[in-house]
């Protein structure tokens, strides 16, 4: 055990959530797109996309993923364009929707795709591209024009936007994503910043997507119960439902709450002058509520290494994502394109806890660990 563990998950308190279970005694629909899983998607709709476009709940992200992947993909198509710099799931989701990862390279300052090689991959493969699946990293906002652009040339995109379920877009303050063509996949998995225990939505501003994800979720069912399309089983419980809904109540104390943290983050990092003395963070894009706090070390002490000193510390650190995809032994022989970034960020990546009941002591004493660990070093 950790005196001050990576993830503290705070899940909704049991006496927010008693009005929604009594609702679900009174109808007695438990799932199949009930009462309640209604009522949060249109709530989600309202609230967070100011009414524009359409959502459905999902059961987890990777399902998600892969019935996003499944309805938008080009039938001829044989390759997914992703980043090698994410989560498993994105190159799995791809794997059961039998096309192959195509790994791209990262920019070395917001870590999002690499934009010339996206534009050189494209017009290199052409038609055996099935999507592209760029990856909002650790929940930022990232640059849609490109995407947008590939969406107007036929190219179908899916974005894995994970941990992006409350970032917003700095021009207008609108959640990330908002208007998007198309699908957009959020995980509400429990360490995310809208945790519900296991979830997640898929938005898009075509209608008819989502559409053909929500009947593809159940079964490919028709209106008559006779599956007429490829599908899976991807509901989710009412009892989940309820969760999501008093969790969406209570979302804006939780953004400001990790905000204030990343802020004290920052405060520390500047204050001990790290930022200057070899450590570097994400270049974000947009506001967002972070599930963690990432940052590069030194080019002098790799990642295990930190993780080993912060442990002797009894702080509980992480890799995310180190291996990168096209390092783990499930998706090494798939083709790629030249990753060094990936690689040097693979390396040195560096994240730190976040959870809400931390407190600026707490994130003093992490980083005050963080500058003992390069004191004496020539960075």
């Amino acid at each position: 055990m950790y005196e001050i563990p990576f993830l503290r998950p705070n899940l909704v308190k049991k006496e927010r959530l008693l009005s929604y279970f009594e609702n679900i005694e009174a109808s007695r629909i438990y799932s199949n797109y009930g009462p309640l899983n209604h009522l949060f998607e249109t709530r989600v709709i309202a609230q967070m996309f100011d009414g524009a476009g359409a959502a459905v709940t999902v059961h987890n992200a990777t399902i998600g993923l892969m019935l996003a992947i499944s309805q938008s993909k080009r039938p001829r198509g044989k390759y997914a364009v992703m980043p090698s710099f994410t989560f498993a799931a994105t190159p799995l989701a791809a794997e059961w929707c039998g096309l192959e990862p195509y790994f791209l390279d990262i920019e070395p300052n917001d870590w999002q795709m690499n934009r010339t090689q996206l534009e050189e991959t494209v017009e290199r493969l052409g038609e055996q591209i099935a999507v592209v699946v760029p990856y909002a990293t650790f929940g930022s906002a990232i640059d849609l024009s490109n995407y947008n652009k590939l969406l107007q040339e036929g190219i179908p995109v899916v974005i894995d936007a994970a941990a992006s379920f409350g970032t917003t877009v700095a021009e207008d303050a609108a959640q990330f994503g908002k208007g998007f063509g198309g699908a957009v996949v959020f995980s509400f998995h429990a360490t995310k910043t809208f945790g519900v225990g296991e979830g997640g939505l898929v938005y898009s501003a075509d209608q008819d997507l989502i559409q053909r994800i929500r009947q593809a979720g159940n079964f490919g069912f028709s209106s008559s119960r006779e599956s007429v399309m490829l599908g899976l089983n991807s509901k989710i419980s009412e009892y989940t439902a309820a969760i999501a809904l008093a969790t969406l109540e209570g979302f804006q104390a939780v953004q400001e709450r990790r905000k204030t943290i990343i802020g004290y983050y920052l405060r520390e990092l500047q204050q001990q002058d790290l930022l200057q003395r070899g450590w570097s963070a994400q270049k974000m894009q947009g506001q967002v509520p972070l599930q963690f706090f990432s940052l590069l070390s030194p080019d002098s002490h790799g990642n295990r290494e930190v993780i080993r000193r912060l442990a002797s510390h009894s702080i509980e650190a992480r890799t995310y994502f180190s291996p990168a995809c096209h390092q783990q032994k499930q998706f090494q022989s798939y083709p790629r394109s030249d990753l060094r970034a990936t690689e040097r960020i693979a390396d040195r990546i560096v994240s730190l806890p976040l959870w809400e009941e931390m407190n600026e002591a707490t994130v003093g004493q992490i980083v005050k660990v963080l500058g003992s660990i390069t004191e004496g070093y020539a960075i």
